[in-house]
């Protein structure tokens, strides 16, 4: 089965190896050994492996495929042992390099604000949002021209339509795996009560790269295969039992989804930054350095900026930026320096800077729906006729809204530290969506940055980066690395 790549975006940008990295790939850590890739997440959370799985293949496949593969992972395995073992674990020629700790901002409390330098003629200031994602927000962060100038480049470059929907690969995959309807009874049935309640299913639904499920959409599919004879909403095991999973197939194929029904409805693209760029492109990435006080490396070698509109009627459902590695999984930014062969990739993003480029007339808040929840539970964030996670409906129930101002950036972290300077548990309260756009048009941008769960890995990543650049500079990596389009672009604001 292809890779499958997760958390969300619909297209996978290119990014580059800059000229700088001839200085040092790597600085100094205490051990040289590589970890086994683990789990990030808790056991049962949002991420626990069994949901995780579900949900990485539902970015392309659907339902049935999805559970079929798996009960797949999940007897091959066995059990759900964090050690992957040594085919899983990063490997490179001569001593592994290493790297130093990770820095993290510190929220002090809500509403702390804190005076920084990011630019030689103003003072930038930092105020704390929330602690539980720790999350901050920078007025002024980007001018006016500058805004302007990158919807500009954004214009120029091209946009393309944000999600795609999935193709019948599907078949393929069900063609391979044998899996009995009990067993997928017993997947779907969280609570173990013998019956499926329409938020069991939806809860599976969550990030699917394709409609966006609700009760109601539910209910129409069920009512379409005669699978809920009493229209109750709740499926036995007897009434599963009697569907068959080939008219859901059908079902979904015939249906033709409307933009409102997605998970997400925007246009983007992908704007370089590398050595070369518009100068503004180049100072902006330099701004966000100083930011984040990470390593020039770091920052360097992460994706590109990505811009997004979304028109009236655009939306984002609520998700997070990045997903937990298993043995099953590896980060795309590192994953032709593994050395590993693994059925998926994903998003590995320490942080999230995003930049609201214009103000918007109506809706188009970022909602974090728990932010600063005393307690997280993936399962409460569906409760009787309400989904937190539906930005179309539900944005003004989340617990944080930020509006869009143009010129601000709002960043977080959305890995917890793991107490030896790097990247811990994915954050479940950094859950968050982009609200209903009621009236003109939002435009934004996100710089991520990319970290590898596995120090060693990202150390390799990194020392491999600078090799490639010390036999040659930009002009000569190969082109998956480097996005030339209208690096030398002039644009007059």
């Amino acid at each position: 089965m292809a890779a499958a790549a997760v958390t969300g975006e619909a297209s996978r940008p290119q990014w580059a190896p800059p000229d700088h990295c001839k200085a040092q790939a790597a600085a100094g850590l205490g051990d040289s050994e590589d970890a086994p890739v683990r789990p990030l997440c808790k056991p049962r959370g949002i991420c626990s492996r069994a949901y995780f799985l579900v949900l990485m293949v539902f970015v392309h496949l659907y339902l049935g495929n999805v559970l079929a593969l798996l009960l797949f992972v999940h007897y091959s395995n066995g059990d759900e042992s964090s050690d992957p073992g040594p085919q899983h674990r990063a490997q490179g020629p001569g001593p592994e390099p290493t790297l130093g700790p990770l820095t993290r901002l510190e929220g002090i409390k809500v509403g702390h604000e804190r005076k920084v330098q990011l630019v030689t003629d103003r003072d930038h200031f930092i105020r704390t949002l929330s602690l539980k994602p720790l999350l901050f927000e920078i007025p002024g962060f980007l001018t006016d021209d500058e805004c302007r100038l990158i919807i500009h480049l954004a214009q120029m470059k091209g946009l393309q339509r944000s999600q795609i929907l999935p193709t019948e690969e599907y078949e393929e995959a069900m063609s391979t795996m044998q899996v009995s309807q009990l067993d997928l009874f017993q997947l779907l049935d969280q609570n173990r009560d013998g019956h499926l309640q329409l938020r069991e299913v939806l809860a599976q639904t969550r990030l699917g790269n394709g409609w966006w499920m609700t009760p109601e959409s539910i209910q129409e599919m069920y009512t379409a295969i005669k699978a809920d004879p009493d229209g109750d909403g709740v499926l036995s095991l007897q009434e599963f039992s009697n569907m068959d999973l080939r008219d859901f197939h059908k079902y979904m194929r015939s249906h033709k989804a409307e933009s409102s029904e997605l998970v997400r409805n925007s246009h983007h693209t992908w704007l370089y930054q590398g050595e070369g760029a518009h100068h503004v492109m180049r100072a902006i990435r330099q701004r966000v350095l100083r930011l984040t006080r990470l390593s020039p490396e770091i920052v360097e070698l992460s994706e590109p900026l990505q811009v997004v509109r979304y028109g009236e009627g655009g939306h984002y459902h609520a998700h997070v930026d990045s997903g937990p590695v298993y043995p099953e999984t590896i980060c795309s930014h590192t994953k032709l320096v593994a050395n590993e062969s693994v059925p998926f990739e994903t998003s590995c993003r320490y942080m999230t800077v995003l930049f609201y480029l214009n103000n918007v007339t109506g809706g188009g808040e970022t909602v974090f729906p728990v932010a600063d929840n005393r307690t997280y539970d993936e399962m409460s964030l569906i409760q009787d006729d309400v989904d937190l996670r539906d930005t179309r409906r539900h944005c003004d129930k989340g617990n944080l809204r930020v509006k869009p101002r143009q010129g601000t950036a709002v960043f977080w972290y959305n890995y917890l530290p793991d107490g030896q300077g790097w990247v811990g548990d994915v954050d479940d309260y950094s859950l968050h969506g982009g609200c209903l756009v009621t009236r003109g048009t939002k435009w934004i941008a996100n710089n991520w940055i990319n970290v590898d769960p596995s120090r060693a890995r990202q150390a390799l990543f990194q020392q491999e980066m600078a090799r490639l650049a010390r036999e040659g500079g930009a002009e000569s990596q190969p082109e998956w690395a480097l996005d030339r389009a209208y690096r030398d672009t002039r644009v007059e604001l």
